[in-house]
């Protein structure tokens, strides 16, 4: 008897900034911060500001990575 093969990483691959401006262009700056509660997001928001923070804060890079694939990537 098989096992049913994997379903693959929707994170492999992805680079931060790719992630970032995939939520950026799907949810938007002001439902980011909405949803999570950092200044990168809510006060003068950019993609540089955003990976500078986000690469030194492991608890608000797994929290962005949670959003990202909550409200971007496909269920099935």
């Amino acid at each position: 008897m098989s096992t049913p093969p994997k379903k693959p990483d929707p994170m492999h691959g992805l680079t931060l900034e790719r992630l970032l401006t995939t939520l950026v262009e799907q949810v938007g700056w002001a439902q980011m911060g909405r949803e999570v509660k950092i200044a990168c997001f809510t006060s003068d928001p950019s993609i540089a500001s955003s990976l500078k923070f986000l690469r030194k804060t492991p608890w608000a890079r797994a929290k962005v990575e949670a959003l990202y694939l909550r409200r971007c990537v496909p269920r099935d």
